[in-house]
């Protein structure tokens, strides 16, 4: 027999840490990593793999290192349970080996035990340096409710914790879409929202106005961009989907003038209300883009004097606010003192080099949250860090205001909040977590139909064996922070429960590879915190899409994202509406994709020629989306909704007209599809997409503003119109829930 060669050896070495040697991209072709590739990926995962020599080293090292550990550091299985079956590696040295083990739930008294290994099942043996090896099932009778349990074993040469995750087998489902109720919404972009009263940015205030305005005409949902907190020191940092943090809140949507301090605080008011400040808001109300450094400087320049006038005031006299705060403050614990201290060491240093951006230019010595630098500094600064606490407790406060609001206005979900797939390398999740996070890495995707060069996105992708040791706390925290106030969450790329496309630094994303994720328990994690928050859950699963993810997100009843621009059969026709899922959330497209009317003028297409993003493609998908505006309107006559006068079988050049629009809403809105939402940009005429992937700074990424203020779109007739026709076709769902409820129906 032959020795394996150097490539199957470093295959084996990629296998072993979760690294798929090839994948199937979007169109079905099989691309293999090439040797290269792996040894980068291996690299990035911190093992060592850039010569043969280290590959065998590494190798050599794999063998021993699953099995002299006793047992994996997260079991998940699901709840209610009365058996805890938990797989342990033990090295025998005779009869009489044992091993003793407590296992404490979240909720109740202990358990402890001791057994004779030799009276577990065993599975499997092998050798490892001369010693013997079993691995063998410990079986725990434990009535086990769903939540976060610890187990903990010892035996005579080894100890292991265990973080048992006990979950519902499938996720929340809203009573209101119980049976076949449907509910519909309205999908903005919070920062875009115009109104006479904002400081230039959508914010808190006009999100109220909004949730009036939604519920006025039906909606039932209202869905935001991600409301991350973003870079105070660094307003440029745009994207909501590469965040400071995903754990806390965008302080830039606080509604200044409703914080209670305002009311209070004459001088600040006065400051405000004075001409120049006055003028200054004006021009940030009237810019045609958000001007992001503008709005930064006016929010924070008042935020800091109201917070100066809460110390003096309230903290100092500890006042009935004084102790919510604190109360706010003990429940963020060391998660939200590490982010707010993050906040003030970068306050602190930009100060001193304006050109330090964030905490990967700091001093050595600064850059561990638990080092005695970063103490020494939160010693001394504690007003300094509890600003930023203070920002997170007005933000919760008034995000908190809204979801009352949806609740008071009947809306069957309320707000739609969506979750970023990681956060940006220099933000504070990266400095309070640095090990769960690839170093140099990025999160990316391989070439599709939209992006023919691949993407690379710039996040740091989290380590899956790092995230497995700390029991997936960061995960479970970053759900558990969007969940609080939602009615339904979006977990972005949803894909990445499973696997994640990693570009290693310095590769192009044509040269990426996938790392393998721990699907199993990341879905109970979501499952768990779905029901604790009584909150939906929308899987975004676009793009190269694996059959293993879409048939876990069906059992545990995530809610998958069609959307009517990639719904297509065969042939490439639109499919009908009566095809989409139940369990499915439908739209026209994202804010990655083209509004309606852009989509149907070929904007998109221009643009992405403009920016070199077609390839030699450019013609062919002109022609293509000639052809869809002309299967989109046959596809409405078959289905008897073309509007009265117009012509299936017109030149492709025909004018999308509000009828239309309103035709191609409604038809998508009969879909037996459990949520559909809609965005204002394509009733009211928008041609310009929100984003455009492949660009940062080339095109206005994240700074369009609505073209008209919340006021005008509450009272735009084309607005009303269509939200007649929804609710029409998708009908009120708490009548629905009333009548499935009355019929014995449970709910999902």
């Amino acid at each position: 027999m032959n020795a394996p060669s150097s490539r199957e050896r470093l295959h084996w070495l990629a296998s072993a840490w979760g690294i798929e040697p090839g994948y199937h991209d979007i169109w079905g072709c099989r691309h293999e990593i090439s040797e290269a590739g792996l040894r980068a990926l291996l690299g990035e995962l911190g093992v060592a793999a850039a010569g043969d020599d280290e590959v065998d080293r590494s190798l050599a090292l794999t063998h021993p290192r699953y099995w002299q550990r006793l047992a994996e550091p997260v079991i998940a299985l699901e709840a209610p349970a009365g058996v805890l079956e938990v797989p342990v590696r033990v090295p025998r040295h005779g009869a009489g080996d044992r091993i003793a083990w407590r296992l404490v739930p979240e909720a109740g008294q202990p358990l402890d035990g001791d057994v004779d290994v030799d009276a577990l099942r065993l599975c499997e043996c092998t050798t490892v340096t001369g010693t013997p090896y079993e691995l063998r099932v410990l079986a725990i009778e434990a009535a086990l409710a769903p939540g976060y349990h610890r187990l903990t074993l010892r035996t005579a040469a080894a100890e292991a914790s265990v973080r048992v995750i006990a979950a519902p087998a499938r996720c929340f489902q809203p009573p209101a879409l119980a049976g076949d109720a449907r509910a519909w919404g309205w999908a903005v972009q919070l920062y875009g929202l115009r109104s006479s009263r904002n400081w230039g940015v959508g914010d808190f205030g006009d999100l109220l106005a909004l949730i009036d305005a939604a519920a006025a005409h039906g909606a039932h949902a209202i869905g935001l961009n991600p409301l991350h907190a973003r870079f105070p020191g660094d307003p440029r940092r745009v994207s909501p989907y590469a965040p400071s943090s995903r754990l806390w809140l965008d302080a830039l949507a606080i509604d200044v003038e409703s914080v209670e301090d305002f009311g209070e605080a004459d001088d600040v008011r006065a400051r405000v209300r004075a001409p120049a400040f006055a003028a200054q808001l004006q021009r940030l109300r009237d810019a045609t883009l958000v001007d992001f450094d503008g709005v930064s400087r006016a929010k924070h320049e008042a935020l800091r004097s109201l917070y100066a006038h809460f110390c003096r005031v309230h903290l100092a006299n500890d006042t009935p606010r004084a102790q919510v705060f604190r109360a706010f403050q003990a429940r963020g614990g060391a998660p939200l003192r590490r982010h707010a201290l993050c906040e003030a060491l970068q306050e602190h240093f930009q100060a001193q080099h304006p050109s330090i951006r964030d905490w990967t230019a700091w001093p050595e010595a600064w850059r561990d949250p638990a080092g005695e630098a970063a103490a020494r500094f939160a010693a001394q600064a504690t007003e300094r860090i509890e600003y930023y606490e203070y920002l997170q407790w007005q933000a919760d406060a008034q995000l908190a205001r809204a979801a009352a609001r949806c609740r008071e206005r009947g809306m069957a979900i309320g707000l739609y909040l969506d979750l970023a797939v990681s956060a940006d390398r220099g933000g504070s999740d990266c400095w309070s977590y640095r090990d769960h996070h690839a170093a140099s890495a990025s999160i990316g995707a391989p070439p599709d139909d939209f992006n023919l060069s691949g993407q690379d996105w710039g996040l740091p992708p989290p380590i899956p064996g790092a995230l497995r040791e700390a029991g997936h706390e960061p995960f479970v925290l970053a759900l558990r922070a969007n969940m609080r106030h939602a009615g339904a969450l979006r977990i972005d790329h949803v894909m990445g429960l499973m696997r994640l496309y990693w570009v290693p630094h310095g590769a192009s994303a044509r040269d990426g590879g996938y790392v393998r994720y721990p699907l199993d328990e990341l879905m109970a994690i979501v499952a768990l915190e779905s029901h604790r928050n009584r909150c939906l859950v929308v899987g975004e699963d676009l793009g190269t899409v694996p059959g293993e993810v879409r048939a876990a997100l069906a059992r545990a009843c995530l809610l998958s994202c069609r959307l009517l621009y990639f719904e297509r059969d065969a042939a490439g026709g639109f499919t009908p509406p009566a095809a989409y899922p139940r369990d499915a959330l439908v739209s026209i497209g994202t804010h990655d994709l083209p509004t309606l009317p852009g989509w149907w003028l070929g904007s998109d297409l221009r643009l992405r020629r403009a920016f070199g993003l077609s390839g030699d493609d450019a013609a062919r998908l002109e022609q293509a989306r000639a052809l869809d505006r002309v299967r989109l309107r046959e596809a409405l006559a078959r289905d008897g909704r073309l509007p009265a006068g117009t012509d299936p079988a017109a030149a492709a050049q025909a004018a999308l007209t509000p009828a239309l629009v309103e035709a191609v809403h409604a038809w998508l809105a009969s879909s037996p599809a459990r949520l559909m939402m809609a965005q204002p940009e394509d009733w009211l005429g928008v041609t310009e997409q929100n984003n455009l992937p492949g660009t940062i700074d080339e095109y206005p990424n994240w700074r369009r503003k609505l073209p008209v203020t919340i006021e005008a779109l509450a009272a735009d007739a084309t607005g009303a119109r269509l939200a007649r026709a929804l609710a029409a076709e998708r009908g009120d769902p708490r009548a629905a829930a009333v009548a499935a409820a009355g019929s014995g129906e449970s709910p999902g």
